[in-house]
């Protein structure tokens, strides 16, 4: 198989692990969540910041995996450091089913055919900010604190995206896409936190592969500072 990789700048790493335990520092972001072979094309950098719930995390410039006679693949990522212990994280968010408790304007949220929210291949749909919309589980570890989810439909580009002016190019609205996430969870030892690290891969055209990864790139943080907040509330911590 012939892969074509875009020019990219040196890989940096500040990571420091003991026997696959991050201590203090944040861990390198993991494989794609796609099938197919994943070639880092960009520098990779994190900041790991203070203790108030979440912490500043460099967005990563856009990740791509292209195979010969594909489309490329674009992926958003983002990481903070959460100032909870890793088993209330994983508590709250193993179970496929509940988004609402944790993401602000999901509503309500059912699993259908009467499947576990950590059965893979369980199917969820719940509304979220008055759109209907539907993942299926991929993959579940409670091992390695991850899950993957994928839209089963293409998921429309919002006519308003919160951008202003622009060229005639930037305004008309990109293609559909198709997209995978994946939530992954990792211990750190000082203060006993918890780096999450979220990444979504977009299967898009060319075309509109940056607009889609800004946008997804806006509400990654978005959905990681509310799940700060109902940790927050559910068990604040003292200092």
């Amino acid at each position: 198989m012939d892969i074509e990789c875009l020019p990219a700048a040196p890989v940096t790493s500040g990571a420091l692990v003991n026997e696959g335990i991050l201590v203090g520092f944040a861990a390198p972001l993991q494989g794609s969540a796609t099938n197919e072979i994943d070639v880092l094309c960009e520098s990779h950098r994190m900041a790991v910041g203070n203790r108030v719930g979440f912490a500043r995390a460099s967005r990563q410039p856009q990740r791509v995996t292209k195979t010969k006679g594909t489309l490329p693949m674009t992926q958003a990522y983002y990481s903070a450091v959460l100032d909870h212990p890793l088993d209330d994280v994983w508590s709250l968010i193993r179970d496929f089913n509940n988004y609402p408790a944790y993401i602000d304007g999901v509503s309500e949220s059912l699993i259908e055919d009467d499947k576990r929210g950590d059965e893979v291949g369980a199917i969820r749909r719940f509304c979220y900010l008055g759109n209907w919309i539907r993942q299926r589980l991929v993959d579940h570890s409670d091992r390695q604190h991850t899950l993957t989810y994928a839209g089963l439909e293409a998921l429309p580009y919002p006519q308003d995206d919160g951008s202003q002016g622009g060229s005639q190019a930037e305004s008309e609205v990109p293609a559909p896409t198709r997209y995978q996430g994946t939530m992954h969870l990792r211990p750190i030892v000082e203060g006993d936190r918890t780096l999450i690290e979220w990444s979504v891969a977009l299967d898009t055209e060319p075309a509109g592969a940056d607009r889609w990864q800004a946008l997804f790139g806006s509400w990654i943080p978005a959905w990681t500072d509310s799940l700060a907040r109902t940790l927050a509330r559910a068990r604040p911590r003292s200092h």
